[in-house]
């Protein structure tokens, strides 16, 4: 399994691809030059319990450091996970 991203001038994602298909999926929209929404994760019910998308959110969190950028977690699962690590608000927005 890897995680790709793709990104776009509005909106972009990161997704776990296990044998050339998408089982999980985070998305983002763009609010300005320095920050992005993350506003969905979403993982395939047969890949569940396997921390997906907690490694969708380390992947939106190493590229905000990586690009000095914030994040809005509006999605309920970002928002919970950044409520319960206090070592991610450096890319809180």
């Amino acid at each position: 399994m890897e995680v790709i991203q793709k990104n776009g001038d509005k909106h972009g994602s990161f997704e776990v691809i296990d044998q050339n298909k998408p089982v999980a999926q985070m998305t983002y929209t763009w609010a300005g030059p320095t920050k992005f929404i993350i506003d969905h994760t979403e993982v395939n019910e047969a890949y569940g319990g396997k921390g997906l998308g907690k490694q969708l959110l380390m992947a939106a969190v190493d590229f905000a450091r990586a690009q000095q950028l914030k994040i809005m977690p509006l999605c309920p699962f970002a928002k919970s996970v950044f409520d319960k690590e206090p070592s991610l608000a450096d890319v809180l927005f």
